[in-house]
């Protein structure tokens, strides 16, 4: 019998289980943790459309350029802008039209929007058209880039332009085109307002929501993984 108890003893106990304390918040702990982050997304609902859709415009800048791609009443207050600055000149950016081409004779949006601002009364010689490569990714940095490209071409000597967009997709272009110009050029932006829904209450609309989300998360990965999107 002893044999077998020293036998037994020699292998050791493995506990697979031990108690420890823990720190945990406490009921009113909760209560304020929970009313902080509350407040947070509250913060971040209510300000997350004008941080996106930001205006700030130099008011010497000489060139106003335009995206092509806005819908029309979007190009109309481009065009009161150009009025009412000091402009010299508007550029339109864009690339290739995915449909129309065959019955509008235009094969990119930087020509029609360009052709827009002559049917409204714009002199041709105030209007270039930019067209922007065609590429499967990267449009907005392909349309800055070639804008650079073109200006770099030209007789134009240029300190400062202002980029007109439209709502919550302005701050990631100002923010393209502003890596791409500066410290050459500086950039300013103006955003046009939307008329797809209430921008004060764009959670209140599905395409409100949609826009406003997909552009953070734009926003988001152009400013911290990769700005040429």
């Amino acid at each position: 019998m002893r044999t077998k108890n020293r036998r037994r003893q020699k292998f050791p106990k493995v506990k697979l289980i031990k108690r420890q304390e823990m720190w945990t918040l406490t009921a009113p702990g909760w209560a304020i943790a929970i009313a902080v982050v509350a407040f947070l997304i509250f913060l971040s609902i209510t300000h997350v459309h004008s941080y996106l859709a930001v205006t700030s415009r130099i008011k010497s800048a000489e060139i106003l350029v335009v995206e092509g791609w806005l819908p029309d009443y979007a190009i109309e207050e481009a065009l009161l802008e150009f009025k009412n600055g000091s402009y010299r000149q508007i550029i339109t950016t864009g690339g290739t039209l995915g449909k129309g081409t065959y019955l509008t004779g235009y094969n990119n949006f930087a020509e029609v929007t360009a052709a827009t601002f002559n049917k409204l009364g714009l002199e041709a010689e105030k209007v270039v058209a930019v067209p922007t490569p065609y590429v499967v990714k990267d449009r907005s940095y392909a349309s800055a880039a070639e804008f650079y490209r073109w200006l770099s071409n030209s007789n134009l000597k240029v300190e400062s332009i202002n980029l007109f967009s439209l709502d919550v997709h302005t701050r990631r272009s100002w923010l393209i085109f502003k890596n791409i110009l500066n410290p050459d050029i500086q950039v300013g932006v103006i955003a046009a307002k939307t008329q797809d829904y209430d921008p004060n209450k764009w959670w209140g609309s599905s395409q409100g929501v949609r826009t406003v989300l997909d552009e953070t998360i734009a926003y988001i990965y152009a400013r911290f993984l990769s700005w040429k999107n």
